[in-house]
Protein backbone atom coordinates (compact mmCIF):
# COMPACT_ATOMS: atom_id res chain seq x y z
CA UNK A 1 0.00 0.00 0.00
CA UNK A 2 0.90 3.49 -0.56
CA UNK A 3 2.24 5.33 1.99
CA UNK A 4 -0.37 9.05 1.86
CA UNK A 5 2.39 11.06 4.46
CA UNK A 6 5.83 11.56 3.82
CA UNK A 7 7.88 10.23 6.23
CA UNK A 8 9.61 11.94 8.93
CA UNK A 9 13.66 11.92 9.60
CA UNK A 10 15.44 13.29 12.53
CA UNK A 11 18.99 14.34 11.91
CA UNK A 12 21.13 15.46 14.35
CA UNK A 13 22.76 18.76 13.92
CA UNK A 14 26.23 19.45 13.91
CA UNK A 15 27.53 21.83 17.30
CA UNK A 16 29.98 24.95 16.67
CA UNK A 17 31.77 25.67 19.88
CA UNK A 18 32.93 29.12 18.96
CA UNK A 19 29.78 30.47 17.99
CA UNK A 20 27.83 28.70 20.70
CA UNK A 21 25.23 27.41 17.66
CA UNK A 22 24.03 25.02 15.83
CA UNK A 23 24.01 23.93 12.55
CA UNK A 24 23.80 21.37 9.09
CA UNK A 25 25.39 20.97 6.18
CA UNK A 26 22.32 21.03 3.38
CA UNK A 27 23.78 17.82 1.65
CA UNK A 28 22.28 15.65 4.51
CA UNK A 29 18.53 17.30 4.17
CA UNK A 30 18.72 17.46 0.19
CA UNK A 31 19.24 13.51 -0.10
CA UNK A 32 16.43 13.10 2.28
CA UNK A 33 14.27 15.69 0.30
CA UNK A 34 15.44 14.24 -2.69
CA UNK A 35 14.48 10.73 -1.60
CA UNK A 36 10.91 11.81 -0.25
CA UNK A 37 11.61 12.15 3.47
CA UNK A 38 10.14 15.39 5.54
CA UNK A 39 13.77 15.79 7.50
CA UNK A 40 13.73 17.56 10.60
CA UNK A 41 16.85 19.00 12.68
CA UNK A 42 16.72 17.76 16.09
CA UNK A 43 17.57 19.90 19.01
CA UNK A 44 20.00 19.68 20.80
CA UNK A 45 18.54 18.54 24.00
CA UNK A 46 18.87 15.13 25.68
CA UNK A 47 16.17 15.22 28.52
CA UNK A 48 13.49 12.12 28.38
CA UNK A 49 10.52 14.28 27.40
CA UNK A 50 12.30 16.39 24.94
CA UNK A 51 13.92 12.81 23.37
CA UNK A 52 9.97 10.80 23.69
CA UNK A 53 8.29 13.54 21.82
CA UNK A 54 10.99 13.28 19.00
CA UNK A 55 10.65 9.94 18.59
CA UNK A 56 6.85 10.17 18.46
CA UNK A 57 7.18 12.14 15.77
CA UNK A 58 9.98 10.51 13.71
CA UNK A 59 9.72 7.49 12.00
CA UNK A 60 13.90 7.01 10.95
CA UNK A 61 17.04 8.89 12.31
CA UNK A 62 19.67 10.04 10.32
CA UNK A 63 23.21 10.21 12.11
CA UNK A 64 25.55 12.50 11.09
CA UNK A 65 29.51 13.09 10.89
CA UNK A 66 31.23 15.23 13.16
CA UNK A 67 33.49 14.98 15.70
CA UNK A 68 35.18 12.42 17.21
CA UNK A 69 33.59 10.60 19.47
CA UNK A 70 34.83 10.05 22.72
CA UNK A 71 37.19 7.83 24.07
CA UNK A 72 35.77 7.53 27.41
CA UNK A 73 32.95 6.11 25.75
CA UNK A 74 35.01 2.53 24.58
CA UNK A 75 37.00 2.61 28.25
CA UNK A 76 40.15 4.07 26.35
CA UNK A 77 42.22 7.15 27.48
CA UNK A 78 42.58 9.89 24.95
CA UNK A 79 45.68 9.70 22.30
CA UNK A 80 47.26 12.98 21.60
CA UNK A 81 46.21 12.52 18.37
CA UNK A 82 42.72 12.91 19.30
CA UNK A 83 40.62 15.39 17.21
CA UNK A 84 37.67 17.89 18.88
CA UNK A 85 34.92 16.23 21.30
CA UNK A 86 31.53 17.27 21.63
CA UNK A 87 30.66 15.24 24.83
CA UNK A 88 26.77 16.96 24.73
CA UNK A 89 26.28 15.68 21.20
CA UNK A 90 27.48 11.83 22.22
CA UNK A 91 25.03 12.25 25.54
CA UNK A 92 22.20 13.50 22.85
CA UNK A 93 23.14 10.75 20.47
CA UNK A 94 23.81 8.24 22.88
CA UNK A 95 19.88 9.18 24.77
CA UNK A 96 18.62 8.37 21.22
CA UNK A 97 20.46 5.56 19.78
CA UNK A 98 18.93 3.93 22.90
CA UNK A 99 15.40 4.30 21.83
CA UNK A 100 16.21 3.31 18.59
CA UNK A 101 17.43 -0.12 19.55
CA UNK A 102 14.53 -0.41 22.25
CA UNK A 103 12.02 0.22 19.56
CA UNK A 104 13.25 -1.28 16.30
CA UNK A 105 13.21 2.49 14.58
CA UNK A 106 14.87 2.53 11.51
CA UNK A 107 18.94 4.68 11.77
CA UNK A 108 21.22 5.68 9.16
CA UNK A 109 24.93 6.50 10.11
CA UNK A 110 27.32 8.19 8.21
CA UNK A 111 30.90 8.63 8.96
CA UNK A 112 30.77 9.34 12.56
CA UNK A 113 27.83 8.30 12.64
CA UNK A 114 29.17 4.27 11.63
CA UNK A 115 31.88 5.03 14.39
CA UNK A 116 28.68 6.28 17.19
CA UNK A 117 26.70 2.48 16.23
CA UNK A 118 30.13 0.65 17.28
CA UNK A 119 30.72 2.34 20.42
CA UNK A 120 27.54 2.35 21.92
CA UNK A 121 27.14 -1.39 20.79
CA UNK A 122 30.20 -1.85 22.53
CA UNK A 123 32.95 -1.77 20.08
CA UNK A 124 36.11 0.24 20.00
CA UNK A 125 37.98 2.71 17.62
CA UNK A 126 41.06 3.66 16.41
CA UNK A 127 41.52 7.43 17.79
CA UNK A 128 44.26 8.40 15.16
CA UNK A 129 44.31 5.95 11.66
CA UNK A 130 47.51 7.49 10.67
CA UNK A 131 48.98 6.78 13.76
CA UNK A 132 46.97 3.33 14.87
CA UNK A 133 46.25 1.55 11.50
CA UNK A 134 49.17 2.59 9.01
CA UNK A 135 47.99 2.27 5.50
CA UNK A 136 48.76 3.79 1.65
CA UNK A 137 45.08 4.79 1.79
CA UNK A 138 44.51 8.75 2.08
CA UNK A 139 41.26 8.12 5.04
CA UNK A 140 41.04 11.91 4.70
CA UNK A 141 41.51 12.95 1.41
CA UNK A 142 42.30 16.75 0.36
CA UNK A 143 40.95 16.80 -2.93
CA UNK A 144 36.94 18.21 -3.42
CA UNK A 145 34.20 15.80 -1.59
CA UNK A 146 32.85 14.77 -4.50
CA UNK A 147 36.22 13.10 -6.06
CA UNK A 148 35.90 9.09 -5.34
CA UNK A 149 39.40 8.64 -3.70
CA UNK A 150 39.56 4.62 -2.69
CA UNK A 151 38.01 1.55 -3.31
CA UNK A 152 35.35 -0.99 -1.15
CA UNK A 153 35.02 -4.17 -1.19
CA UNK A 154 31.19 -5.41 -0.32
CA UNK A 155 30.59 -8.78 1.23
CA UNK A 156 28.39 -10.49 -1.18
CA UNK A 157 26.20 -11.90 1.36
CA UNK A 158 25.28 -9.09 2.99
CA UNK A 159 21.98 -6.36 1.74
CA UNK A 160 24.74 -3.34 1.07
CA UNK A 161 25.68 -6.08 -2.17
CA UNK A 162 21.96 -6.58 -2.86
CA UNK A 163 21.07 -2.64 -2.51
CA UNK A 164 24.30 -1.24 -4.91
CA UNK A 165 24.78 -4.81 -7.31
CA UNK A 166 28.21 -4.45 -7.11
CA UNK A 167 31.05 -6.16 -4.97
CA UNK A 168 33.63 -3.39 -5.61
CA UNK A 169 32.69 0.59 -5.23
CA UNK A 170 34.52 3.61 -5.41
CA UNK A 171 33.80 6.35 -2.07
CA UNK A 172 35.23 9.85 -1.10
CA UNK A 173 36.54 9.64 2.59
CA UNK A 174 36.95 12.25 4.81
CA UNK A 175 37.62 10.65 8.51
CA UNK A 176 40.93 10.11 10.58
CA UNK A 177 39.01 7.54 13.19
CA UNK A 178 37.94 3.75 12.46
CA UNK A 179 36.36 0.76 13.90
CA UNK A 180 39.11 -1.20 15.96
CA UNK A 181 36.89 -3.82 17.37
CA UNK A 182 33.16 -4.33 16.08
CA UNK A 183 31.00 -3.46 18.66
CA UNK A 184 28.37 -6.50 19.68
CA UNK A 185 25.62 -8.02 16.85
CA UNK A 186 27.09 -5.80 14.09
CA UNK A 187 27.91 -7.60 10.93
CA UNK A 188 30.32 -6.12 8.58
CA UNK A 189 29.30 -5.36 5.31
CA UNK A 190 32.00 -3.53 3.21
CA UNK A 191 35.79 -2.84 4.07
CA UNK A 192 39.05 -0.98 2.53
CA UNK A 193 41.75 -2.93 0.91
CA UNK A 194 43.76 -2.09 3.73
CA UNK A 195 41.25 -3.91 6.26
CA UNK A 196 39.45 -0.85 7.61
CA UNK A 197 35.60 -1.49 8.30
CA UNK A 198 33.28 0.78 5.97
CA UNK A 199 30.12 -0.61 6.33
CA UNK A 200 28.25 -2.35 9.30
CA UNK A 201 24.70 -2.93 9.61
CA UNK A 202 22.77 -5.05 12.81
CA UNK A 203 20.98 -7.71 11.70
CA UNK A 204 18.57 -7.82 14.54
CA UNK A 205 17.14 -4.35 13.78
CA UNK A 206 14.55 -3.66 10.99
CA UNK A 207 17.17 -1.19 9.51
CA UNK A 208 20.35 -0.33 11.01
CA UNK A 209 22.96 0.77 8.47
CA UNK A 210 26.18 3.11 9.07
CA UNK A 211 28.90 3.85 6.05
CA UNK A 212 32.35 5.26 6.79
CA UNK A 213 31.81 7.73 3.69
CA UNK A 214 29.73 10.42 2.51
CA UNK A 215 26.76 9.11 0.21
CA UNK A 216 25.02 12.75 1.11
CA UNK A 217 28.17 14.24 -0.75
CA UNK A 218 27.72 12.26 -3.79
CA UNK A 219 23.81 12.30 -4.18
CA UNK A 220 23.91 14.04 -7.46
CA UNK A 221 27.25 12.11 -8.94
CA UNK A 222 26.51 8.90 -9.12
CA UNK A 223 23.95 6.06 -8.13
CA UNK A 224 25.08 4.42 -5.24
CA UNK A 225 24.85 7.32 -2.93
CA UNK A 226 20.76 7.19 -4.39
CA UNK A 227 19.82 3.61 -3.80
CA UNK A 228 21.77 3.53 0.23
CA UNK A 229 19.53 6.12 0.75
CA UNK A 230 16.17 4.46 -0.68
CA UNK A 231 17.14 1.37 1.32
CA UNK A 232 16.59 3.49 4.41
CA UNK A 233 13.77 5.43 2.86
CA UNK A 234 12.28 2.30 1.95
CA UNK A 235 12.42 0.96 5.84
CA UNK A 236 10.25 4.02 7.15
CA UNK A 237 7.41 2.31 5.72
CA UNK A 238 7.88 -0.93 6.73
Amino acid sequence: MERKTKPVVGVFPLWDEDKNSLWMLPNYLTALEESGVVPIILPFASDKETVDKMVSICDGFLFTGGPDVDPHLYREEYSNELGPLCPRRDILEKAYFEEVIKRNIPALGICRGLQLFNVLLGGSLYQDLPSMHPSNISHRQKVTHDVLTHDLKINKDTPLYTCLGVDTLGVNSFHHQGIKDLGDGLEIMAKADDGLIEAIRLPSHKFLWAVQWHPELLWGKEDSSRKIFKAFVDALGE
